[in-house]
């Protein structure tokens, strides 16, 4: 199981992925906006969505986890 953190505060923008997807490593999870920039947060490597932990328009802080993979 891998949890997929916030490499930095900001509001979560897009949520692109479902439970129960397969994603690939570099497959795009959610979309962070940060410092006025989107920043996509990507699988850091192949599994399958187990537990999405935020929405569109969430305030998140470092290293809080968005997803968990399995």
């Amino acid at each position: 199981m891998a949890d997929v953190l916030a490499p930095m505060p900001g509001t979560i923008l897009e949520v692109i992925t479902q439970v129960g997807d397969k994603v690939s490593a570099d497959d795009e999870l959610v979309i962070l906006e940060a410092m006025k920039m989107e920043n996509p947060i990507v699988a850091p490597s192949d599994g399958t969505v187990k537990e999405i932990k935020v929405g569109e328009g969430d305030k998140v802080d470092t290293s809080q986890v968005l997803v968990v993979l399995e």
